[in-house]
């Protein structure tokens, strides 16, 4: 007989005895130990598979609803990109322009769209005067500024999180600790 034989018939008088002690089987019924031991594996395998089935059901509703809050990341990009654009615009204003109703209208605008993107779990990066963080920047530049050695020192480009996550980096120019030369005229 194999060690696999050995083992597999001792683990059947190992659940024959279980079987036997707790169902306290009469001597009639001592006859039949076999059937309880199904009975008992059965049940075991049905637990199993139920279990597997449950962490299965849970899984895919974990993955189906991580699915659908990143669904729209590439329709947020576009929007993020509009929104950048309204801002770089109203930069351009000066400070005559920005009481007239077109101007107005764009910054209502801008907000109205910011306000949206946030209600969708999407945030704007803050980044400049603050120190760089690869997970968050794209350093671009090192340039020489009035801010310490690696701190952002401009924004290039604004980045963006969707539900915590980073969808786009902010793309920046990080200080190099020196001072930058101003000449006076």
């Amino acid at each position: 007989m194999s060690k696999k034989q050995q083992k597999d018939k001792k683990m059947q008088s190992q659940k024959e005895e279980q079987v036997k002690a707790k169902t306290k089987i009469e001597p009639e019924a001592e006859e039949k130990p076999e059937a309880a031991v199904e009975i008992i594996d059965f049940k075991d395998r049905y637990l199993r598979t139920m279990a597997e089935f449950e962490n299965y059901r849970k899984r895919t509703n974990a993955e189906k609803a991580d699915w659908i809050r990143h669904a729209t990341k590439e329709l947020a990009l576009h929007i993020c990109d509009v929104l950048d654009n309204f801002e770089r615009a109203l930069l351009q204003a000066n400070a005559e322009d920005l009481k007239t109703p077109f101007i107005e209208g764009m910054i209502l605008i801008e907000k109205q769209l910011a306000t949206a993107l946030e209600k969708e779990g999407i945030k704007k990066i803050e980044a400049l005067g603050r120190e760089f963080d690869p997970e968050y920047h794209e350093a671009l530049a090192h340039i020489p500024s009035d801010y310490e050695e690696n701190i952002v020192a401009a924004i290039i480009q604004n980045g963006y999180t969707m539900h915590d996550k980073v969808i786009r980096p902010v793309r920046v120019a990080v200080s190099n600790g020196n001072k930058m030369n101003t000449q006076e005229d």
